[in-house]
């Protein structure tokens, strides 16, 4: 059957738990990867969600800070859990589900923003990021990951220059950086093969964002934005990947939005 993921990063899912069940209703997607839900596991909206017809939940909660869940119409296996490069933040979930044509494990990933400065000796932040992204990429390699995987997160890269309002601009801005653009094209060009879905459906000439900084008074018009979340496939699931959306009008639908919006992939 036709399976709809889709991937968030919320900014506080008990905040902005009124966008997530609008856009749930609005989108009907399968299965919601979540980023930045700011709560412990006990403190997770699960209840409110399995109302609204997602009564599945895999949770990697963190009091106040980072976590990441998985929230779905259909049933999750295997949850697990990862820390990366000796940093025990909540950054990552997963679990196995079946969407009729057998096992998919899905992931739901938050790599870390790396701070300002692009200075591994000076920033232990983003010394952290590059730390992270070493450790993922070596992961990836597993045997594992050569079929029947999806990826999706808040990956805090913008990794082509379309995917950023500016490329000359931002070259020396953490997410956009070399060091990190390139890592990051390594990891999805290494063993696991994977294939950026948003990109397999508009071309690379077409400016993409997902994220605009609260910062702008007026992000629309200003339209200065980063595509840093991302759903990636290995080569069988791609394969079957019919559409993609960023649906950027999320960005408005309240006065306190997150600063993100929702990316959806469909596969047949």
């Amino acid at each position: 059957m036709p399976a709809t993921f889709a991937t968030w990063n919320i900014n506080s899912v008990r905040l902005r738990l009124g966008l997530v069940l609008d856009f749930l209703e609005r989108y009907r997607p399968d299965v919601l990867m979540l980023q930045e839900i700011k709560c412990t596991n006990d403190q997770f909206p699960a209840a409110a969600l399995t109302e609204a017809g997602y009564p599945h939940h895999a949770v990697h909660g963190q009091k106040g800070y980072h976590g990441v869940a998985i929230v779905s119409r259909l049933p999750l296996a295997d949850v697990t859990r990862r820390s990366f490069f000796d940093v025990d933040d909540s950054r990552h979930v997963s679990a196995r589900l079946d969407i009729g044509s057998g096992p998919i494990t899905a992931h739901s990933f938050y790599i870390p923003a790396g701070g300002d400065l692009p200075d591994p000796e000076l920033n232990p932040k983003f010394k952290h990021k590059l730390g992270f992204l070493a450790e993922l990429k070596t992961w990836f390699e597993e045997p594992q990951f050569g079929s029947g995987q999806i990826i999706a997160g808040d990956f805090n890269i913008a990794p082509h220059e379309n995917d950023v309002w500016s490329h000359k601009q931002l070259l020396d801005v953490v997410s956009h950086t070399p060091i990190e653009t390139t890592t990051l094209d390594a990891i999805r060009d290494g063993g696991s093969g994977w294939v950026d879905l948003v990109r397999k459906h508009f071309p690379y000439d077409e400016k993409l964002y997902s994220w605009w900084s609260y910062r702008a008074q007026d992000w629309e018009a200003s339209n200065r934005g980063r595509r840093l979340d991302h759903i990636w496939a290995t080569a069988d699931l791609a394969a079957r990947c019919s559409g993609a959306e960023i649906v950027r009008p999320a960005r408005g639908w309240s006065a306190k939005p997150s600063d993100h919006v929702p990316v959806l992939v469909r596969l047949d």
